[in-house]
């Protein structure tokens, strides 16, 4: 079946599949650390990041079949194991979402570029999704920058992030 992506998009998507598996792994990589240290709502949280990316790459990975694309699994890079505190963990989850953001942006510019309106059309979900996650860690950041020192108020606030709850990302939910 002949592609209906450019060479260079179809690459493009096929590296952000990567990127997306690897932020699977980091945000599992966060839960698990946090899930160590006894701040179960905070791993929970966390481990509905790693689900919502993994999902992530299922999303791009049906629109590559769907437009006739080969999907390539490439190898994962290691990922740190072990943050400091929530807050470090979370300063790096927004910095890491920044660089997703940018990944998302490059692809809009190449989809722009090849003038591929369905490509821009799926890739507009995602733009909003950064918008959403680079929220969601910048709010928890302030949360737990001013709770810093406060025991209880870490205490409450990981109560608080373990009733997050698992949502399928509207582009899977009609899938199936």
């Amino acid at each position: 079946m002949k592609s209906s992506l450019s060479a260079r998009l179809a690459e493009a998507i096929n590296n952000q599949i990567n990127a997306e598996l690897w932020s699977a792994y980091l945000y599992l990589s966060m839960s698990m650390d946090q899930e160590a240290k006894g701040n179960k709502g905070i791993a929970n949280w966390f481990f509905i990041q790693f689900q919502e990316e993994q999902d992530h790459v299922r999303i791009f990975m049906n629109y590559l079949n769907s437009r006739g694309c080969e999907v390539k699994l490439l190898p994962i890079a290691e990922v740190k194991t072990e943050w400091e505190s929530p807050l470090a963990a979370f300063e790096d989850t927004l910095a890491h979402e920044q660089k997703v953001t940018a990944l998302i942006n490059n692809l809009m510019n190449i989809a722009q570029e090849d003038k591929d309106y369905a490509s821009i059309s799926m890739l507009n979900w995602f733009v909003d999704e950064q918008v959403e996650e680079e929220e969601n860690a910048r709010d928890i950041i302030d949360v737990l920058d001013k709770i810093s020192d406060n025991k209880f108020g870490l205490y409450s606030y990981d109560r608080e992030l373990a009733a997050r709850v698992y949502t399928t990302p509207s582009p899977l939910a009609t899938a199936e």
